[in-house]
């Protein structure tokens, strides 16, 4: 009878509770802040780019562009021609008693002159497995991650400079060689930066770096998610958008659009520029060629356009 009562009583047994959440969960959070104190909010980052300009520094890159895979030189000489041209590296693998020739000896020499590179000595099995069984001969540079730029990046580093931008974006362009000399005449001509696609498109590898012979240390080169959609992006900041095509409308000599802000899109050597780029350019311009040669590779081209612009700028 009594476990029956103790089944029948209404008291009721410690229960959990909120612990308040439910009441400071009503509980206002005060005044909005504002704008200019609002993180992310288009105020706030006009205030932060006109403090920077008060101070006389660069604009702090957004970064969007991401960064591409580490990398692997492999092969003496390669190893040796990379470290000459100042392809950026973070560790060089030795393998262990190797035989010590002048190619082994000069990479040792230059990486220790360069400072900041970690020398690593590794048995051979290892770096075997580290280069997936390519003739290593013994060396392997390893090539740390690009950090790309963002499209937006570029134009603002213009007008730091109280310059017009002058930007090389490339189309469908696969060769890092090509990348690499486009980034050099960039450079050589007081161009801006260099937009790349994500995709399909040659990125700063090792042989890009090499080819820049250096421009790629003070050049950014930013990645796109879309092309056309950055090239779209340039038009609305009053960027004029021209296009490379051998059956352009106009010539080059003819083009005043290049004395203003303007981006440059060099297609590929087969392909030349696609459908939806074209259609984006504001301009289409074809490069006089007399001596009846099809077409230019992208260096040579963006190299012409390049020194036409900055003949006009100076």
């Amino acid at each position: 009878m009594a476990a029956n009562n103790r089944r029948m009583s209404g008291k009721k047994g410690a229960q959990v509770g909120s612990g308040g959440q439910r009441r400071r969960g009503l509980e206002g959070k005060g005044p909005t802040p504002p704008a200019e104190m609002r993180k992310g909010h288009a105020k706030q980052r006009a205030a932060q780019a006109k403090v920077r300009r008060a101070q006389g520094g660069r604009p702090q890159q957004r970064r969007g562009g991401g960064r591409s895979a580490s990398e692997l030189v492999v092969g003496r000489n390669s190893v040796v021609e990379a470290l000459r041209e100042g392809v950026p590296a973070s560790t060089l693998y030795v393998q262990q008693f190797i035989d010590n020739d002048e190619r082994v000896r000069e990479a040792l020499q230059l990486a220790a002159e360069r400072g900041g590179i970690n020398l690593m000595e590794a048995p051979r099995p290892e770096l075997d497995r580290m280069t997936n069984g390519l003739n290593h001969q013994g060396l392997v540079l390893q090539v740390p991650p690009y950090e790309y730029a963002h499209p937006e990046d570029l134009v603002a580093g213009a007008h730091d400079e109280g310059q017009d931008p002058l930007i090389v974006a490339l189309d469908g362009v696969t060769d890092p060689r090509n990348l690499g000399a486009v980034v050099r005449s960039v450079s050589a001509f007081g161009g801006h930066g260099v937009v790349v696609p994500e995709r399909r498109a040659a990125g700063m590898t090792a042989g890009a770096w090499k080819t820049s012979a250096g421009a790629a240390a003070r050049t950014p080169v930013a990645r796109a998610t879309n092309l056309t959609r950055a090239l779209e992006a340039y038009k609305k900041a009053g960027i004029t958008v021209v296009g490379l095509a051998a059956d352009g409308e106009a010539e080059l000599g003819s083009l005043a659009a290049l004395d203003g802000p303007v981006v440059i899109v060099v297609g590929s050597e087969g392909k030349g520029l696609s459908r939806l780029v074209g259609e984006t350019c504001d301009h289409r311009v074809r490069i006089p060629m007399p001596g009846g040669t099809e077409s230019l590779n992208a260096g040579v081209a963006a190299g012409i356009v390049l020194y036409e612009a900055a003949r006009r700028r100076a």
